[in-house]
Parts: C-alpha cells; structure tokens; sequence
C-alpha cells in the first residue's frame, strides 16, 4: 500500500447526513491538483450509524474507520486518528462542513514546497471570515482569539482546521482539555514555521453544534495551562506567508 501525502483525520459523533459530501469534496479538491491522500474517520459509537456509513464509503474513496467505545471527547479522538494515520503529513478537519475542503492543497503544498511545518486554516486573515453567526458567537470567538494571540504564534488560534509534518508531534505528550486539540499543537508541537490559508467559515451543513458554556470553560483552562507552558519553554516559531498550490499542468511547466 503507498503512503498517501496527506491523512485528514474526521472526528464524528451523529455524523451521517454530513459525511459523504464531506467527502466528496475532500477527494475531490485533492485529486484535482494530484495530492494522494486518505481519511480517517473516528467515531465515538455514534447511535445514527455514522461508523458503518463511513466503512461503506471506504468502498468508494480511500477511507478507513476507528471505532471507539463511547463518547470520548473531539480532541482524544483526534490524536487517536493521528495515531492510525499513514500519511507524511496529518491533519484534522470538522465533519459538519463548516471547514472548506477546498484550501486543503493550499495547506498541503505550503508544507511540501513553502518552507511550512504547520498550515493553519484561518478565518482571522485577509480574505478569511465567518457567515451566518449570531453577534454573541462572534464577540466570543474574537475574545478567545485575542487571548490565545498571546502565546500562539498565528491570528486565528481556533481554528481547529489543521495540516502539518506528523514528525512535530513525535515524542509530544498531548493533553488537551475540551476541544482545542489545534492550540495544543501550535503550542507545544517541535515546529519552526506556521502559515495560515484564508477560508470563510460557515455553519454546519445538518446536525446540532456542539458549542456551548463547557467548551468555554474547558478552553480557559487549558489555555491557562498552555500559558504556563509557554512561559517555561519561550518557543521560538516563525509565521510565514502561504503558497498557493499550482495546477498540475502549471506545475509541470
């Protein structure tokens, strides 16, 4: 079996009406510009059959499924899905479709060509933003960016939208809280450069979000734990510009 470039982890949890055009689009914007790559779905015994749908697309795309006993947590069954991977370069995307896929050569060519180790999707940069969100879910991600801005070294550290060299998180023990498992990796990851590529996000396709006062909470406490990470270890990282992955015939020009 080849290595695929790139392993883009799914976490799911009542994922079923979203996943296959999730999917769709994934594959479809890495085939169009030659990037092999695979999914890895992690289901936390999801009771709408999310698992045994992912299992019947993997018939169709290059897919395989991590079935976990019960409702574990998004960023636990993110780094179970990083563990599984065989790509060169991992990541995570949400399965509600408000992350668009179609960034994702953007994001992998800036790592493979563009001197990043980490690609961030970013809504917080020109020609990123954010739609249909009420004015308090705004006003609440603006002020968990800002406070997170202080010891990350990227605009939109909450994204949640991620690709980077799986060897920066060789030997890293990490042990997020709640759902920032991105943070954890901008933070504590053995990386040297990060660039961020603009995306609008937009709000789940179906389904119920998962964003309430928990994850509010969960997220102060462990950015005061990351804040006494940072403060011992001072990591010294480098934002850069993104690179815009060419079509394969420019590519070959």
């Amino acid at each position: 079996m080849s290595i695929p470039t790139i392993s883009l982890v799914v976490p799911t949890y009542n994922e079923r009406e979203n996943l296959p055009l999730l999917l769709d689009k994934i594959f479809a914007a890495l085939h169009k510009y030659n990037i092999s790559g695979e999914v890895v779905v992690v289901d936390d015994n999801s009771p709408d059959g999310t698992a045994d749908l992912a299992e019947e697309l993997g018939k169709t795309y290059p897919v395989r499924v991590v079935r976990r006993e019960g409702k574990l947590g998004l960023s636990s069954a993110v780094i179970a899905g990083w563990n599984a991977a065989l790509g060169e370069l991992v990541g995570v995307i949400d399965a509600d479709l408000s992350h668009d896929p179609n960034i994702l050569p953007d994001m992998v060519y800036s790592i493979t060509h563009g001197g990043a180790d980490v690609a961030l999707g970013s809504r917080y940069i020109p020609g990123g933003g954010v739609s249909n969100w009420p004015w308090y879910r705004r006003i609440t991600s603006l002020v968990a960016v800002l406070m997170g801005r202080l010891i990350a070294p990227v605009n939109d550290v909450t994204s949640g939208y991620m690709v980077f060299r799986r060897e920066i998180i060789r030997d890293v023990e990490l042990d997020p809280i709640g759902f920032k498992i991105n943070l954890e990796v901008l933070i504590k990851a053995h990386y040297k450069t990060v660039t961020e590529v603009p995306f609008i996000f937009v709000d789940r396709y179906a389904g119920k979000s998962k964003f309430n006062g928990g994850e509010i909470k969960a997220y102060l406490i462990h950015l005061s734990r990351l804040f006494a990470y940072w403060i011992r270890v001072r990591p010294q990282r480098q934002r850069i510009k993104y690179t815009k992955c060419p079509l394969p015939a420019e590519q070959d020009s």
